[in-house]
Parts: C-alpha cells; structure tokens; sequence
C-alpha cells in the first residue's frame, strides 16, 4: 500500500495485525485484529492463548462472514509467520484478496492497525490487570464492541464513530 491508507468505501482496504495482552493465569494471550480503513471499524477479531495461523485464519473468516468481499481486496500485515504462512496465502488467495506487507522495521506502513492497538492498551489493557483469558476476553469485547466501535470518535472520520460511519457508507452503497 505504500502508506496509501486512502478509500473511497468500505471493504477496499484491511489492515491486520496481533497484539500481546498479559493476563496473570494465563500469561500472554494475543489478539488479532482486523480494521477496515474507511470506517477505522474493527470488524473482527479473534482473542487466543497461543499465537498462531489459526487465530488469523479465525479473525479473516469472522470478517468474510460479516462482509461482502469485492475481488481485489486489499488485506495489509506486518511480515509475521501468522501472516505470511501458506494456509493465509491460501485464504487470500481463495478470497481474491491481494496481500500487501509493510516493510521489515516499519510499523508506520500499517499504521491503522499499530494506533487502534496502541489505543486499545492505553485505555484498556494498562488500566486492568486481568486475570485470566476469560476476564481478559469479555474486556476486550466490552473495549471493542461496546466502546472503540460504538462510541469512540474519531477526527479522520468527521468526528463520527466507526459503526456510524460505516452506516453512513452503507447507505451510500444503496
């Protein structure tokens, strides 16, 4: 993508990545998350106790599941094992879906994805600790589906909040 991070509509441009959140039973437990760039929505996620293609695989099918995806897609990753592994190349592939990496050493080429995290730790996980993956998982629902999505505005977006305007795109759609 280039740090192109502009859209016209919803479902052009996904960006992916995971996140590390300690619990205390539990230790580390990652999420991974996916936003759609014109809205700033999280339109999934997958929260699990190992690191794994499989936590990927389980975020990109919720979101298929939720989503029309247009062929020609994109989905932009970090260079991570999860991402680059065959079994997601394969999805992508299977989904029409182009893969775009950010470069080795640039978290600023997925910049969505990298500040949604960095929000999510700064108003959530630091302020808590959890402890275990239960705990930890209902937080996180509560922080993305009843906070970030629903009521947390966003100045790129006109001060809307991401369901907003993804109903707002929707609308335009019709």
């Amino acid at each position: 993508m280039n740090q192109d991070f502009s859209t016209k509509t919803i479902c052009e441009k996904w960006v992916a990545d995971i996140t590390y959140i300690p619990t205390k039973k539990n230790g580390w437990c990652y999420l991974s998350s996916i936003m759609d760039l014109h809205t700033k929505k999280i339109i999934s996620y997958a929260f699990s106790t190992r690191m794994t293609v499989d936590c990927v695989l389980q975020a990109l099918n919720q979101a298929k599941q939720r989503y029309h995806i247009p062929e020609g897609m994109i989905l932009h990753t970090d260079l991570g094992s999860q991402y680059t592994a065959i079994e997601v190349e394969k999805w992508l592939e299977t989904n029409k879906i182009r893969h775009s990496y950010s470069r080795k050493g640039t978290p600023y080429d997925n910049a969505g994805i990298e500040s949604f995290h960095a929000s999510l730790k700064k108003e959530e996980v630091y302020t808590t600790n959890y402890s275990d993956f239960e705990e930890a998982n209902r937080a996180l629902f509560s922080y993305i589906e009843g906070f970030y999505n629903r009521n947390r505005i966003h100045s790129s977006i006109n001060y809307f909040t991401p369901q907003e305007f993804e109903e707002l795109a929707k609308e335009k759609l019709v």
